[in-house]
């Protein structure tokens, strides 16, 4: 499974905040007080439960960053599936920096890799169909890139990162607009002819003046699956069709079914329960003093 790439600009200043909220201003006051300065060791991270790896390469960064001298090897890469108990990397060097680091490390690591592994199940889920699985904008705060990230790797798509890359018209901006039409008309005239435009719609009325305002995507809003079977036979093929708002893998299969382009889950990125992953540190060998 290819994720795609994250430079290390766009993370590493969110595990050094890790690290420092972590430490606080007197450090690791139980490892400092009980291993001594020049212990070695060596842990590997280890996955407790199955799942699919995300962020593996991020997560691990914070050895590196709290202790340049610690030595990280990686096992996996992300994208992969893992089962129960599979050992995703291991770091060698200072005692003491590797447990300073460990709890930042696990939890924006079993962070990613639960959603890599939600993701993962509404794909397969849905597998056969012209559906593709994408994430939404309900993020952790400081967390997107990441987040989005590990929505790829777990075979979904992104939708837009943020309010500059797309418009996306909601039924607050209607409210006050007082029409799809007037909105989509002020809207191409603010933006670019590079940016791209969709409504969300929540009825019959809705659907048809949004088509007729030729919008490059529809949201189709809590529709049933019959709904949106008849919506993506109205719209026939003249825009994007997505379907959002109650998807669960119960149901995500018949929304699939009823011909959308796209279905976007916002519970992706902000309520997957996090993969289960430890530090387990090995016994020293018998010639290094104890």
């Amino acid at each position: 499974m290819s994720c795609g790439g994250l430079f290390p600009v766009q993370f590493e200043d969110l595990l050094r905040d890790a690290l420092r909220e972590d430490l606080g201003a007197a450090g690791d006051l139980t490892s400092e007080a009980i291993l001594p300065a020049g212990a070695l060791a060596t842990a590997r991270v280890v996955a407790r439960a199955p799942g699919v790896v995300a962020g593996l390469g991020i997560a691990t960064r914070a050895f590196s960053l709290l202790d340049p001298a610690l030595e990280v090897k990686l096992e996996v890469e992300d994208g992969a599936r893992v089962e129960a108990d599979r050992a995703l990397a291991e770091v060698s060097g200072s005692a003491r920096a590797i447990l300073a680091a460990e709890r930042t490390v696990l939890n924006l690591l079993g962070r990613l890799c639960g959603i890599a592994t939600a993701t993962a199940a509404y794909v397969a889920a849905v597998a056969g169909t012209a559906a593709t699985i994408v994430c939404t904008r309900k993020t952790t705060p400081g967390l997107r890139a990441l987040e989005k990230y590990a929505v790829r790797c777990g075979g979904g798509a992104n939708h837009r990162f943020g309010l500059d890359d797309a418009v996306l018209i909601k039924d607050n901006h209607l409210a006050v607009a007082g029409s799809v039409r007037a909105a989509v008309e002020s809207a191409r005239r603010r933006v670019g002819h590079l940016v791209k435009i969709q409504v969300e719609v929540d009825d019959w009325i809705q659907l048809e003046e949004a088509l007729a305002t030729g919008v490059e995507a529809i949201l189709l809003d809590n529709f049933e699956p019959a709904q949106l079977a008849e919506a993506v036979r109205r719209v026939g093929g003249r825009a994007t069709t997505e379907a959002s708002g109650g998807i669960t893998l119960a149901n995500v299969r018949a929304v699939a079914e009823t011909g959308v382009d796209r279905i976007s889950i916002g519970a992706l990125t902000h309520s997957s329960p996090a993969l289960d992953v430890a530090l387990d540190v090995l016994p020293l060998p018998a010639s290094q003093p104890r």
